[in-house]
């Protein structure tokens, strides 16, 4: 019988766990359970016989899947992938997969909770600015870059994107007006929503040159990853320009000194929350599922993301 392990630090719902259950005892396998384990060592233990993992933000490390003497596969339930060797998953004939689009709306409202939060002034009983009528520049049209401008359209913002591994003319389908330079999108948007991934091209890549031909009123806000923004040239950007506001589920490195110096000007939630949904929760959970009984059953590997 093949056994699925469910590793998660930070665990899924009850109904989300219950729904993977049924899928994987459907199929004819065992699920074990390993949440909110207190030490790496009780992740390497509990995936040394398994033949599949399902992790959230769980480090798939090369000790975590050398360890797996049977592991064919692991699944990271949701879209970013960067807590997965990729390389490591290769070289020991793993396949690495994501589970995309299934967090998207949940990613983007958020975007628009923290967007709100600002333009009220965190809501500290002063007058704000509406979001109406305001640009918003959307940096990577993926999945959840489309949730995004859906939402800004229901807010009667002007949608702009910049992705040049999405077609023109899908954007423009879409409504949203493209820009073929992405320094066009800072100098045009008040309002910035970054959806790129860490990579060595993105890493350190939001700086200040970047961030500084944004109009007055600027806000950044960043759902992505922590590692794209160069944290020396954000805070310079909050020291030269007052007017200049962050937003992010990532706290930065920086965060003290932020804190310290500009009150009122960011906000930060405690841990990465775009995904921590009820719904999200679901719909990652039961993907990440069903897309292991597809791999054992019927050699589907759509989402693989390593090579």
């Amino acid at each position: 019988m093949r056994k699925v392990l469910v590793a998660t630090d930070k665990p899924f719902a009850k109904v989300a766990v219950d729904g993977i259950r049924q899928v994987i005892t459907a199929a004819g396998y065992e699920l074990v359970m390993l949440e909110k384990y207190l030490d790496k060592s009780d992740l390497l233990t509990a995936v040394s016989d398994v033949d599949a993992v399902i992790i959230r933000s769980d480090i798939a490390d090369k000790d975590v899947l050398e360890a797996g003497k049977k592991l064919k596969i692991v699944v990271r339930a949701g879209a970013g992938y960067d807590n997965i060797d990729l390389a490591a998953a290769t070289a020991n004939n793993i396949v690495a997969m994501n589970t995309p689009g299934q967090n998207s709306n949940a990613v983007a409202e958020l975007v628009f909770g923290m967007m709100v939060l600002m333009a009220r002034n965190n809501y500290n009983g002063s007058s704000g600015t509406e979001l109406r009528g305001k640009k918003i520049g959307i940096h990577a049209y993926g999945n959840v870059g489309r949730y995004v401008a859906k939402i800004a359209f229901g807010f009667g913002m002007e949608v702009y994107a910049f992705d040049p591994f999405v077609k023109k003319e899908a954007m423009e389908a879409d409504g949203v007006k493209v820009v073929d330079a992405i320094e066009d999108l800072y100098t045009t948007c008040q309002y910035v929503s970054l959806h790129i991934p860490a990579t060595a091209q993105t890493k350190n890549s939001i700086n200040f040159e970047l961030l500084s031909k944004m109009p007055k009123g600027a806000t950044l806000i960043n759902t992505a990853r922590k590692e794209v923004i160069n944290e020396e040239g954000l805070m310079k950007m909050f020291a030269e320009r007052p007017d200049f506001r962050y937003v992010s589920d990532i706290e930065p490195g920086c965060k003290s000194e932020i804190v310290e110096k500009f009150s009122g000007r960011f906000f930060f939630t405690p841990k990465k929350m775009g995904a921590q949904t009820e719904e999200a929760n679901i719909n990652a959970g039961l993907a990440a599922a069903h897309q292991i009984v597809n791999f054992f059953e019927k050699g589907d590997i759509s989402c693989k993301v390593n090579k």
